[in-house]
């Protein structure tokens, strides 16, 4: 299933929303893009609290990326963290004055979630048989995959697959998040809303198929 957290509105800018997926209306949520209040966290927790950890998640721009720390909190066994990412979302932020934010959610998921043994960036050779948290930005694609606001790597959607067909060889999923995108209100243009439907229908179809396996 796909549950989708919609904050600042980039899915309606797309018109896209997959069959059978249920969508979470945050655009209401204030002090939360890029950095996250404690207010906004404490309504984020609250907001997820009865979501699966086994459906597919996505949690609107690259700005949201630190949600991504509420749903490995979710997960009660050891298991490991397969980052596909531009940046490394590990920086202290001085900016954010202690804040949870996308630039520092990584570091924060070490320090504060003892589950988690261990993260990868960007790499299909993951070591050992724990189970794999995999989170996805679209800003590890190529301008012609996706259309972002921050700068870019070099994948497409085929090698992002085959990645993870390779980790699922011998790592059983546990859960999967993928955040990206653009908004009309951050520049985004008809061609950039629609490079991004296509590679979000590339990844809904493929995940879809290969949904995350609950332990």
């Amino acid at each position: 299933m796909h549950t989708i957290l919609n904050l600042s509105g980039v899915y309606d800018d797309e018109g896209w929303l997959p069959e059978g997926s249920k969508l979470l209306d945050l655009r209401a949520l204030e002090g939360c893009f890029c950095y996250c209040s404690e207010e906004a966290l404490c309504a984020l927790r609250q907001a997820i609290g009865a979501e699966q950890i086994s459906d597919i998640h996505w949690i609107d721009t690259g700005d949201f990326h630190y949600i991504s720390k509420l749903w490995l909190e979710k997960m009660s066994s050891p298991f490991v963290l397969a980052l596909f990412d531009n940046h490394p979302d590990d920086e202290q932020d001085s900016l954010g004055a202690g804040l949870l934010s996308c630039g520092n959610w990584v570091d924060s998921a070490r320090k504060d979630i003892p589950a988690m043994k261990a993260d990868y960036l960007n790499t299909a050779d993951i070591p050992g048989e724990l189970p794999v948290y995999l989170s996805i930005d679209l800003d590890v694609l190529s301008p012609d995959w996706a259309r972002t606001d921050w700068s870019q790597g070099a994948m497409t959607p085929d090698e992002l697959i085959e990645s993870v067909e390779t980790i699922s060889r011998s790592h059983r999923i546990a859960g999967v998040d993928i955040c990206g995108g653009l908004t009309i209100a951050q520049g985004a243009g008809a061609a950039d809303l629609a490079v991004n439907v296509r590679t979000r229908n590339i990844l809904a179809s493929y995940f879809g198929s290969h949904p995350p396996v609950s332990g």
